[in-house]
């Protein structure tokens, strides 16, 4: 009679490609959110507003305005200094959603920027928000 010896026996072939199917599912599901995230980056630079997207007197001095239609925040850090930003924090791509005592907030994960230089103020966000090139002519803020 043949030797008939196995390295493994049932038990531990259908544990081991239980593990490896799980580990397969857990990947394409971490690669769909990148994904899913690079086609919402595409739509936001896609839909990029022309004209006016605020009116300076709904700036106030120290604080700003987020304006969602163009994801930019405008801020004026100081009078008749305006700044703009993305709004579309860099740490998972939440929008910012407040303008408060000199900062600005991604409530997601609480992460907090200045409002004169989009530069992290506390994390988790380890880059600042991303500096948007606006005119003003006026009392018109446009982009560009």
């Amino acid at each position: 009679m043949a030797d008939q010896s196995f390295c493994c026996d049932r038990r531990a072939i259908l544990s081991a490609a239980g593990v490896v199917a799980t580990g397969a599912a857990l990947t394409g599901c971490s690669n769909a959110q990148r994904a899913s995230d690079a086609a919402s980056y595409n739509r936001r630079v896609q839909h990029t507003p022309t004209g006016p997207i605020a009116s300076t007197a709904d700036v106030p001095v120290g604080g700003g305005v987020i304006v969602e239609s163009a994801e930019v925040v405008v801020t004026q850090p100081s009078e008749g200094e305006f700044k703009a930003f993305s709004s579309i924090c860099p740490h998972q791509g939440c929008p910012v959603t407040q303008i408060d005592d000199g900062v600005i907030i991604c409530t997601c994960h609480n992460s907090r920027f200045d409002i004169a230089t989009g530069d992290v103020v506390s994390g988790p966000a380890r880059k600042g928000l991303a500096t948007r090139t606006i005119t003003v002519d006026g009392e018109d803020v446009s982009l560009g």
